[in-house]
């Protein structure tokens, strides 16, 4: 510090603080530079703050600026720019309570002794102004962020907890966030706060860019709340307060979006829940909310064992089960025949075994089964048996139950090309009962071509039932690519925007990397068909739609002339039908291969 370079515009620095050589004169540089910051009001403060959040960013795990004091002096400067909006609106101070709080996030992130050091050093008061929405919803996001990484760990959760209105403030803000950032960005270009896009552009500029990185944020800050409210949930005494209906119901559609996919958002909030009986109950009494776990279970989202998990919690759960089990076990049947599932290993024998354990709970009085849904999980147990019965049978009478499908399957194909859609499907029927349960591949051509038939006689939830039990015999699971485009026109047609899109999109990555020559991208171009229904969900299923209907931003459900699907125009309906149709009338000889 003695000797400050020519060239430096401010004499004894940060920057020419760490430029010393000496470590021990750095070290007391330091210590001293982080104890005198809060109380001086010079111009360009901003500056060794974004470069201590620089460097917080890429070494979250070094301790040097932990133990000299870094939290205290980010604390200080929060309630500095909280109390003192002459200093907060002056140079460019307005960037600094942001960068403070992104600071004791990214220390707090992967070391619990620095939350600890955090929370002795008075972190979480100013923070939890910041959650309040003292600032703006950019400090907000770096708060619940920072709070988040505080409450993970069972040392400095209990300091969190004790602030009572952090648990309520984040429901508040997981459900109001989407809406806040809309309203006060993104809808009025004009009227940006000109420090809030340079945070979001990072100088880089252009209302476009601002808008993308405002959804992105956006969902972060729904998210980051929803990570909040999880450490909450681990503990009973707070589940009262968070399995509130208004609150759960919004839960499944709290997805993250294709901007933050790597987050379990909502989902992983009720897998939470589910995993306590007292969190099972108020889930339980949510048809809504099952419903959503049903979907989510069935469809290709990452997040996709989760729902499962919820599922089978509910059904093994005798105050849940009675009042779950004819929504819940359709669901599950269609799964059955899953073997893997990320790190779910032989998941199809858990559900048949915990189905099962369902038809004892009725003959026990402890559960009330359909007779319909009794006879859909008998069939399942069934196939277990029949597998193991086949397994014991000659080879030659496996090859000609095998053949005897494969008849029928081609009378079906022929059904299907004269146009009589309903025989085909009975003819499907006929040869997945024929076929062995072993013949894997062959009963993901049949469930695929009946599914493309439910799909014609307008039956999309029949189109799903069989799209997914396709999908899940199928190796890898969920990606049999004409069996995620039938299952996406069938949520399309159900106005299930979120899980049509992820089918779309996968059926599209699929296609890129097929050599079916039925399937692969003509000089590398989507399909139109594909193309359009991909836009027509993004639509539906965009962050902000919610918020933008609500404030005037958009004034009707969708373009007709610009859509996907039968709803918007019959013709364009037509012509992707007379593909897919065209696609099964091949498939013999994709068989036969």
């Amino acid at each position: 510090m003695e000797k400050v370079p020519q060239d430096c515009p401010y004499p004894g620095c940060f920057f020419c603080v760490m430029k010393e050589g000496n470590p021990n004169k750095r070290r007391t540089s330091i210590l001293k530079f982080f104890r005198e910051l809060p109380s001086q009001d010079d111009d360009g403060q901003v500056l060794p703050i974004s470069g201590l959040w620089n460097t917080a960013m890429a070494h979250p795990n070094d301790p040097e600026f932990v133990d000299l004091g870094i939290f205290e002096c980010m604390s200080a400067l929060i309630w500095k720019g909280l109390k003192n909006r002459r200093w907060l609106a002056h140079d460019q101070n307005i960037y600094i309570p942001y960068y403070a709080a992104h600071i004791v996030g990214s220390y707090t992130m992967n070391m619990e002794e620095f939350a600890e050091s955090a929370v002795h050093a008075g972190v979480i008061p100013p923070l939890v102004e910041l959650l309040r929405g003292r600032l703006t919803w950019v400090e907000q996001r770096v708060a619940v962020r920072a709070l988040g990484h505080l409450a993970t760990y069972a040392s400095t959760f209990p300091a969190v907890a004790s602030h009572g209105e952090v648990l309520e403030l984040s429901i508040q803000l997981a459900l109001s966030s989407l809406e806040i950032v809309y309203s006060h960005f993104y809808q009025y270009p004009d009227r940006r706060l000109s420090y809030h896009c340079d945070l979001l552009t990072r100088g880089m500029g252009g209302v476009e860019i601002e808008s993308r990185k405002a959804e992105e944020w956006a969902s972060q800050l729904q998210c980051w709340s929803l990570q909040l409210i999880n450490c909450f949930a681990f503990k009973p005494e707070f589940l009262s307060v968070i399995c509130k209906p208004e609150f759960l119901l919004k839960l499944p559609g709290m997805w993250g979006g294709l901007v933050n996919e790597n987050s379990p958002a909502g989902i992983g909030l009720l897998r939470t829940i589910c995993h306590h009986k007292l969190g099972r109950g108020p889930v339980a009494n949510l048809p809504g909310v099952i419903e959503a776990l049903c979907n989510i279970a069935r469809s290709a989202d990452d997040w996709q064992y989760m729902a499962i998990d919820c599922l089978l919690w509910l059904l093994q759960d005798p105050a849940t089960c009675h009042k779950v089990v004819d929504k819940v076990a359709p669901a599950l049947i269609d799964l059955a025949e899953i073997a893997t599932l990320g790190d779910h290993k032989k998941l199809g024998d858990t559900i048949v075994c915990v189905l099962q354990e369902c038809i004892q709970a009725q003959g026990n009085g402890r559960a009330s089964i359909s007779s319909n849904m009794k006879k859909q999980i008998d069939e399942v147990v069934n196939s277990r048996e029949r597998l193991k019965w086949e397994k014991k049978m000659p080879k030659e009478d496996l090859h000609i139950k095998h053949a005897a499908a494969l008849v029928v399957k081609l009378e079906g194909n022929s059904l299907f090309s004269s146009g009589n859609i309903a025989g085909a499907a009975s003819k499907y029927s006929e040869a997945l009962d024929l076929c062995p349960i072993r013949s894997k591949k062959e009963r993901v051509v049949l469930f695929s071509n009946r599914a493309q038939c439910h799909l014609l006689l307008q039956l999309p939830l029949a189109a799903i039932n069989d799209a997914t039990r396709a999908l899940c015999l199928h190796n890898p699971v969920n990606r049999h690519a004409k069996s995620l485009w039938r299952r996406a026109q069938a949520y399309d047609m159900l106005g299930l925007a979120k899980e049509s899109l992820l089918d779309a999109i996968l059926f599209i990555n699929e296609c890129s990397q097929s050599n079916d020559p039925d399937l692969s991208l003509k000089q590398n171009k989507v399909p139109d068909y594909a193309e359009r229904l991909v836009k027509k969900q993004m639509r539906a299923a965009w962050l902000f739609r919610e918020a933008a209907v609500k404030h005037g931003g958009v004034h009707c459900d969708s373009d007709p002339g610009d859509v996907y699907g039968q709803q918007a125009d019959d013709s364009e309906w037509e012509t992707a039908s007379e593909s897919d149709k065209a696609n099964d009338e091949r498939e013999q000889g994709e068989d036969d291969n």
